[in-house]
């Protein structure tokens, strides 16, 4: 069997699952192609890439929300249309998708199957949680963005079928975990700028900042502002008192199982965050608004709570590849009939 798994390559919570899902890929008796698409992601995959295409990405800004003017200046129809046909997906037994829109917009062209193995898939399901307050654009995007035609998805709880718990990495379970005492931030749609304004007025807390925005370290008082690595990462959170960090998946998912409190602010106009950061608040993660000084008090509380939610995350990673290369067998079967 032929495989292409493509990923996307903006922020790095799809990269970071892929390093587990492409040994499992690969632990199989299947040929397995990699693509990658994007232009936001500060870690790199270790196994060989043979598709790496801009695709559309998302960028980030300082305000705590996408850069929508940026956005619109790196999205080019014409070289995505070139890139879309391009892939030569008709080549592939099947195609894994965790939300890339070029690899899954070429299969709809073709109409061929397509399977998300993503966390957007979980966020779209009915019972998955929804915020309150209703963004009908957000939700069509992350509908229409990379199209598939089967659905397996992560969550933080199995909301659904094919729903599953979240993908840990290897490199956090087997991270040894310790009471520091520092606290990880990660808030890639504020600038450094802002983020300093605002920590720096809790000045009895050490506070490690890591930056999408500076690739030098440096130390301001009680703040150490770090670029990201995959490796310094993990051990900052292993070794905090707690994490600061926006309602993506991953982080929030990985401070979970390392049973370390949690604080989430979700990024401004992103419809998936806004649905994550429903799901953490039925849980019982604080989650506030925004980085303004109006929710300083609230940080401060959440500094002096010792609160931390029970998860269950077993190693399902092997037994979601059996699953999904198992469907892929059983419809090329019934296309034979």
């Amino acid at each position: 069997m032929k495989v292409l798994y493509a990923i996307q390559g903006t922020g790095n919570g799809h990269l970071s699952r892929a390093r587990d899902i492409i040994p499992a890929l690969q632990s199989r008796n299947i040929e397995l192609d990699i693509l990658v698409s994007g232009t936001q992601a500060d870690i790199k995959l270790p196994y060989p890439i043979k598709y790496q295409l801009n695709g559309w990405s998302f960028i980030f800004g300082k305000k705590g929300g996408v850069d929508m003017w940026r956005t619109y200046l790196k999205t080019n129809a014409a070289r995505i249309k070139k890139e879309i046909k391009s892939i030569p997906v008709a080549e592939y037994d099947l195609v894994i998708n965790d939300f890339e829109p070029i690899s899954a917009w070429a299969c709809k062209a073709k109409n061929l199957p397509c399977v998300a193995l993503s966390h957007q898939s979980a966020v779209l399901s009915r019972y998955a949680p929804k915020p309150k307050q209703k963004d009908h654009l957000g939700k069509i995007i992350l509908e229409k963005y990379a199209p598939s035609t089967s659905q397996y998805g992560f969550h933080f709880k199995n909301y659904d079928d094919n729903i599953f718990t979240p993908i840990i990495r290897q490199d956090v379970r087997s991270t040894k975990t310790t009471l520091g005492e520092h606290y990880t931030v990660y808030l890639p749609s504020y600038s450094d700028e802002k983020i300093l304004k605002m920590l720096s007025q809790i000045k009895d807390v050490k506070w490690q900042i890591f930056s999408k925005h500076n690739q030098k370290e440096f130390l301001s008082k009680n703040i150490t502002i770090r670029p990201i690595t995959n490796e310094a990462f993990v051990n900052s959170m292993a070794s905090s008192r707690g994490i600061l960090c926006g309602a993506g998946f991953e982080t929030p998912a990985e401070a979970l199982y390392m049973q370390k409190k949690l604080l989430v602010i979700p990024m401004k106009g992103q419809y998936e965050q806004q649905c994550n950061a429903a799901a953490l608040k039925d849980m019982g993660v604080p989650v506030i608004k925004s980085l303004k000084m109006k929710q300083l008090d609230k940080i401060k509380t959440w500094i002096n709570t010792e609160a931390k939610i029970d998860v269950n995350y077993p190693d399902l990673t092997d037994e979601i590849i059996k699953s999904v290369l198992e469907e892929s067998l059983t419809f090329e079967k019934d296309k034979q009939f």
